[in-house]
C-alpha cells in the first residue's frame, strides 16, 4: 500500500517541522499566484494542523502515554475527520501543483497523523482481546442480525424492543467501529501496509492460541503411527469437540471482524484472513487426513471415530466454504476435502475387511439352550451402530452392489436397491448363512430350529430399534419376519407333535382301559418333552409368547375335551386311580414354565397350586 503514498521530502520530525514553518496564519504567497487549490489546502493546514500536532506521540508525555479514543472518542472520530480531509486537499493539490511547498507541509502532518493512528490501532487491538474475542464477535454479528430483522418489523414506540435494541450496543461493537474507521482512513491514505501488518501480527497470534487451547496440534505422520489406540482415541474426541468450536467461533468470528475492519478492501480482507488463519485451519482440518492415512490397523469398532470425524466435516462443510471463501484460503477447503476423501476411503477398507472377518468367521459353537449366539450380538450392535451415521450413504453411493445375485433376490424386492443398504443387507446375509451352519451342529433339530428363529429375531430386533429400519425398509423385515415363523412352526412341529398326536382327536366309543393307556401316554410324552425343553431358551418376550400360545392352542382345546369325557370315569375305579396326572390348567402352567432357560418355577399338578402366576400363564390356561 506504500506505493499509494504521495511522495514527498524525507521525514524529518514534528519539532523541526513546526520551528522550521510558521503557523499558516502566518504562512502568506503572493496573491496572484494562489491557486483554489492552494487556498482549500491552506483553510485545512489551518484547521487540521492544531488538532494532529497535539496527539503527536513525539511532540509530547501527554500524547506518548494517552490513547486519543480511550481519552475522547469525538475527538478522535474528528482527528480522523481532519485526516481524511487533509489527504482529499492533498491529491486535489498535486493534480494542479504537484510542486507546492503546501505539499511538503502536509505530507509531515500527515506522517504524524499515520504514526498516531498506527499507534491508536494496535492499542486497541491489543488492549481488547476480550471483546474482541471470535466468540463475542461472533455472538454480536448473530445478535445484530436479529436486530436488523426486528428493526424491519418493530414498532419505535414498542419499549421491549427498544431496550432489546439498545442492549446489541456494547462495547464489542463499538472497538470494532473504531477499528474500522482508522483502517479505511489508513488505508485510503495510502498507510494501508503499517495498519495491515499490525492487525495480521496481532490477530494470527489470537488464533493460534486458540487453536492451542482447543488441543489441536500439528503432528507428523510418523508420530500419530506410534500412538496407542487409547491415546489417539482421546485426541480424535479432542478434535471432534474443537472442530465445532473453531468453525462456529474462531474461524467464523474471525471471518467476521476481518470483513467489519476492512470492508473497505476485498483484497486486503482477504490477504488479513489468508494469513491469520491458513495455518492453523489446515493443522485443524489436516488431522483427519493424518489419522486416516497413519493410524495403525485398526479393530472393527474404530472405524466409528473415522466416521465420527468425516460427519463432523461433511455436517459443518457449508459453514467451512463460505468462511474460507477467498481464492487464497481455497487451501483450507481442499484439505477438508482431502480429509473427507481419505475418511471415506478408509471407512471403505474397514467394512471390506469386515466382510471378510464375517466371511471367514467360525461360528461351530452352539448356543446352550438354543439361544441368541454371542457372533450374532456383536455383529448387529456393530451395523445398527454402522447405520446410524447417515454420511454412510454419500460414502458408499458409488460402491458397486455385492456379487451374489442370491441376497440381492431373496433380500430386497426393489432393484437396484441404494448401495448402503445392499452392503448392510449383505453383511446380514453373511450372518444368517453363518448361523444356519452353526444350526447343523445342534444334534436336536428341535433345537437348531428354535436357534435360527432366536437369532434372526434378534436381528429383526436390532433393525427395527435402529436406523437400519429406513435403510432396509420394510418387505426386507416382513419378509425377514416369515423366516422366523417358518422355523418357529418348524420347532413345534418336531418337539411337540409327537404329544399333540397322543391325545385322541375323539372321544366317542372308547373303552376305560383305552382312556387310561391315552391318559397314560400323554403323561409320558408330556413329561419327556417337558423336561427336554426346559432349558431351551427365547429370549425375545413377544415370541416366546406366541410360540406358547401356539402350543397351547394345538394341544389343551383337544386335552380339555377328553379330561372332561374320562376324568370322572377313571375316578370311579381304583385300579386307575392317579392315571389322570394334569388337569389341563396343569399342562398350562407347565407351559408357561418354558423357555426361561433353566426352567423357572416347578411343574404343577392337580393337586397342588401353580408357582408361577402372569398373564401369559393365563392364557394359556384357557
Amino acid at each position: 500500500m506504500n506505493n499509494m503514498k504521495t511522495c514527498f521530502s524525507p521525514k524529518r520530525s514534528s519539532s523541526s517541522f513546526i520551528a522550521h514553518y510558521p503557523s499558516p496564519s502566518r504562512f502568506t504567497l503572493p496573491t496572484p499566484s494562489r491557486s483554489l487549490s492552494d487556498s482549500v489546502m491552506m483553510q485545512t493546514l489551518e484547521v487540521a494542523e492544531p488538532v494532529i500536532v497535539k496527539w503527536d506521540p513525539e511532540a509530547s508525555t501527554y500524547a506518548k502515554v494517552t490513547s486519543l479514543f480511550y481519552e475522547n472518542r469525538v475527538e478522535a472520530f474528528e482527528f480522523v475527520k481532519l485526516v481524511n480531509k487533509l489527504h482529499k486537499a492533498m491529491h486535489t493539490l498535486v493534480a494542479e501543483n504537484s510542486n507546492s511547498e503546501l505539499l511538503i507541509r502536509a505530507q509531515q502532518l500527515m506522517q504524524i497523523a499515520m504514526k498516531r493512528l498506527e499507534k491508536e490501532f494496535y492499542q486497541i487491538l491489543s488492549l481488547n482481546r476480550a471483546q474482541l474475542d471470535p466468540e463475542s464477535v461472533s455472538i454480536r454479528s448473530s445478535r445484530t442480525s436479529t436486530r436488523s430483522s426486528l428493526s424491519d418489523f418493530a414498532d419505535e414506540s414498542d419499549e421491549d424492543v427498544g431496550q432489546l435494541l439498545g442492549a446489541v450496543e456494547d462495547d464489542a461493537e463499538g472497538v470494532m467501529k473504531d477499528l474500522k474507521l482508522i483502517a479505511d482512513c489508513m488505508i485510503s491514505s495510502g498507510y494501508g501496509k503499517e495498519c495491515v501488518k499490525i492487525y495480521k501480527i496481532i490477530r494470527k497470534s489470537i488464533v493460534d492460541e486458540g487453536i492451542y487451547k482447543l488441543g489441536v496440534e500439528k503432528m507428523k505422520p510418523n508420530r500419530v503411527y506410534k500412538l496407542d489406540w487409547d491415546v489417539l482415541d482421546l485426541k480424535i474426541r479432542n478434535w471432534l469437540e474443537a472442530v465445532k468450536i473453531a468453525v462456529k467461533t474462531l474461524f467464523n468470528g474471525e471471518r467476521i471482524l476481518c470483513d467489519h475492519v476492512f470492508s473497505s478492501s476485498d483484497t486486503i480482507r482477504e490477504s488479513c484472513y489468508a494469513v491469520i488463519t491458513k495455518e492453523s485451519a489446515s493443522i485443524l482440518f489436516g488431522f483427519p487426513e493424518n489419522v486416516a492415512k497413519n493410524s495403525k490397523k485398526k479393530s472393527h469398532e474404530r472405524i466409528f471415530r473415522t466416521l465420527d470425524m468425516y460427519t463432523a466435516i461433511a455436517d459443518r462443510w457449508p459453514e467451512i466454504v463460505s468462511i474460507f471463501s477467498f481464492p487464497s484460503t481455497s487451501i483450507v477447503v481442499n484439505q477438508a476435502l482431502n480429509s473427507l476423501t481419505k475418511l471415506s476411503d478408509s471407512v471403505r477398507q474397514d467394512l471390506t475387511e469386515f466382510e471378510s472377518f464375517l466371511t471367514k468367521q467360525s461360528v461351530k459353537t452352539i448356543v446352550p439352550g438354543a439361544g441368541v449366539h454371542k457372533h450374532t450380538i456383536d455383529t448387529m450392535n456393530y451395523l445398527s451402530l454402522l447405520g446410524d451415521y447417515g454420511v454412510l450413504s454419500d460414502i458408499l453411493y458409488d460402491t458397486p452392489p455385492p456379487e451374489n445375485s442370491f441376497m440381492s433376490e431373496s433380500f430386497f424386492d426393489i432393484s437396484p436397491a441404494p448401495a448402503v443398504s445392499q452392503k448392510l443387507a449383505w453383511f446380514i446375509f453373511i450372518l444368517i448363512c453363518k448361523l444356519d451352519d452353526t444350526a447343523k451342529h445342534y444334534k436336536d433339530v428341535s433345537q437348531a430350529y428354535l436357534f435360527l428363529a432366536n437369532n434372526i429375531q434378534h436381528i429383526l430386533s436390532k433393525v427395527r430399534s435402529s436406523n437400519l429400519r429406513y435403510l432396509l425398509g420394510d418387505d426386507w423385515i416382513n419378509k425377514r419376519e416369515q423366516e422366523v415363523k417358518k422355523f418357529a412352526v418348524s420347532y413345534e412341529r418336531v418337539a411337540w407333535s409327537h404329544v399333540v398326536d397322543a391325545v385322541p382327536k375323539t372321544v366317542t366309543e372308547m373303552t376305560r382301559e383305552q382312556a387310561r393307556d391315552h391318559f397314560k401316554n400323554i403323561n409320558i410324552r408330556f413329561d419327556e418333552t417337558h423336561r427336554k425343553q426346559l432349558p431351551f431358551v427365547i429370549q425375545n418376550n413377544k415370541l416366546r409368547d406366541e410360540i406358547k400360545l401356539s402350543i397351547a392352542g394345538k394341544l389343551l382345546p383337544a386335552y380339555r375335551e377328553f379330561y372332561n369325557a374320562y376324568r370322572v370315569e377313571m375316578a370311579k375305579d381304583r385300579r386307575f386311580a392317579g392315571v389322570v396326572k394334569y388337569a389341563p390348567e396343569d399342562l398350562g402352567n407347565a407351559l408357561s414354565d418354558l423357555f426361561f432357560g433353566s426352567g423357572r418355577g416347578s411343574m404343577s399338578t392337580s393337586g397342588s397350586g401353580s408357582s408361577i402366576s402372569s398373564e401369559s400363564r393365563t392364557s394359556l390356561s384357557r
